[in-house]
């Protein structure tokens, strides 16, 4: 395994298992299989709604709690200082743990400066290790990091052979925030699984396009949480720490990306906006705390 060091001393690994989209009922076997293969890093989230199969299968998996690296995200429902540090109360709880080690606010939406505050508090209290972002553009990640207590250590972003986020990445880098991509494999477009390019490149090394794709991200410094509820593919997900890209095959992998690439989750387009917001709304019809 291969890890970075996040800007306040903790190491995290940069392959991870992510469960989004994973069914509550099927979470806690398909975790349990992720770390028997080997995998260290749990990617969840509170709107996943599947935190507790997470939980379920790390506390009776053999593998130490203090090895296994735990994010999960605070959702927009949650934005404003009470309700995050409830919210976060509530993973805890969720996930069976005294502390998680990596807690993002999932979108930068309503009162997030109010929700950071919270996870900032959380952070001094022990119950998180570090804080950070997703879905976050580089002038408010600039922005965030200029006026925050505790500078955020990751944003997770949508990154993948087709969207590289370089501009991203290079702002990330200069903050000193490590770039996390969702969506390593793009959720198959562009036919990325036989796309002849990664292919190409597979075959030189004997490897598969989706393996290319997570070495070459992992080689530009970014950490990847494919997703697959299937042991075989996990299995194959994680064999990607034996072999390299050479500059050739950099460059082939470079030459995919696409400023036109139709984002799989696009925060400038206003219905997927309102459709966010709307749960911020819901919450104050029932009596929630005041947004601002």
């Amino acid at each position: 395994m291969e890890f970075k060091t996040l800007n306040n001393g903790v190491k995290m690994p940069m392959l991870g298992y992510g469960v989004y989209q994973t069914p509550p009922e099927e979470t806690e076997s398909c975790v349990s299989q992720a770390l028997e293969v080997g995998y260290r890093l749990i990617d969840t989230a509170q709107a996943y709604d599947n935190e507790e199969g997470v939980g379920a299968a790390m506390r009776k998996s053999d593998v130490p709690r203090e090895e296994v690296f735990i994010t999960s995200k605070i959702w927009v429902s949650n934005m404003n200082y009470e309700r995050a540090a409830a919210s976060i109360d509530e993973t805890l709880r969720k996930l069976g743990t005294d502390y998680v080690d990596l807690m993002l606010l999932h979108q930068m939406m309503g009162d997030y400066t109010g929700a950071y505050r919270a996870m900032e508090d959380a952070c001094k209290a022990g119950k998180i290790r570090a804080i950070g972002v997703s879905n976050c553009y580089p002038e408010r990640l600039l922005d965030l990091c200029m006026l925050a207590e505790i500078p955020p250590a990751v944003n997770q972003i949508e990154t993948h052979p087709f969207l590289q986020e370089n501009v991203a990445h290079a702002n990330m880098e200069e903050l000193g925030v490590v770039h996390e991509a969702w969506a390593p494999f793009a959720e198959g477009r562009n036919n990325l699984f036989a796309h002849p390019v990664l292919s190409e490149i597979g075959a030189k090394h004997g490897k598969t396009a989706g393996q290319v794709a997570l070495r070459a991200l992992l080689q530009e410094g970014i950490v990847v949480i494919p997703k697959t509820v299937h042991r075989v593919r996990m299995e194959e997900n994680f064999a990607v720490f034996d072999f390299a890209l050479n500059a050739d095959d950099m460059a082939a992998f470079r030459a995919l990306d696409d400023l036109s690439f139709k984002r799989i989750f696009d925060h400038h387009d206003l219905p997927t906006i309102k459709w966010m917001l709307g749960d911020l709304v819901k919450k104050q019809q029932l009596g929630g705390a005041a947004l601002y």
